[in-house]
């Protein structure tokens, strides 16, 4: 869990209006005692009107409430415009995702602003250039680029020639119809595109150290020049 989301559920739980324990706390989410101690500072430090200390429990006194999510209509046709980009483009879980943070964003709108996003009138479709192993690949990849696995994959470059590569994946670019990875590649020693429809039996490897010149943002700096 995310620290933010974890913050949110502690003040969630402490809107009852009874003390709550650290413990208790600590057990909902999974976390140590320690920590839901930095957590509870920290939110008083923001202003949660939280009262209690280490030991005895904590409750929070009434009235307080997270305050709903502010968005504009153009800022919710932006996100559900992404949404339906990503549902039509993107991972299969990826596209999970992004359905169930619309309908948390939903959830927390206010009233005169809910079901806007039902009549955004942007539309994706994928016109059958991503199939399901290709939508596999790109959820399997982005995992791998977060926490920096090495990747082995065969490669069918637009000739048709095979080679075996071995890279650092770095992120994950869309072109409008084609996915792109782009790699510190291991055989070349220098950074790569790989289109993700040419690569085929991927296997993950082993972790790898961030080395600044061959990070992302070194690949940016480079392309930049």
């Amino acid at each position: 869990m995310r620290r933010a989301d974890r913050l949110f559920q502690i003040v969630q739980y402490l809107r009852g209006g009874r003390v709550v324990t650290a413990r208790d706390l600590s057990e909902r989410l999974e976390v140590s005692e320690r920590t839901i101690y930095r957590d509870i500072a920290d939110l008083i430090g923001s202003g949660v009107p939280i009262e209690g200390e280490a030991g005895i429990g904590y409750v929070m006194r009434a009235g307080y409430d997270v305050p709903p999510l502010m968005f504009t209509k153009s800022e919710v046709s932006a996100l559900v415009a992404g949404i339906r980009l990503i549902r039509a483009w993107g991972g299969a879980e990826m596209a999970l995702a992004a359905e169930e943070a619309l309908v948390k964003i939903d959830a927390v709108l206010p009233e005169a602003a809910r079901g806007h996003a039902e009549r955004v009138p942007i539309h994706a479709m994928t016109l059958g250039h991503l199939n399901t192993a290709d939508r596999a690949r790109i959820d399997r990849l982005e995992k791998a680029c977060d926490a920096r696995v090495r990747i082995s994959f065969d490669y069918a470059d637009k000739d048709g020639a095979r080679t075996r590569r071995t890279v650092r994946p770095l992120g994950l670019w869309f072109w409008g119809q084609a996915w792109t990875l782009a790699t510190w590649c291991e055989l070349r020693q220098d950074f790569r595109m790989f289109r993700i429809d040419r690569i085929s039996a991927e296997e993950e490897g082993e972790r790898f150290a961030v080395e600044k010149d061959k990070t992302l943002a070194a690949f940016f700096a480079r392309e930049a020049c």
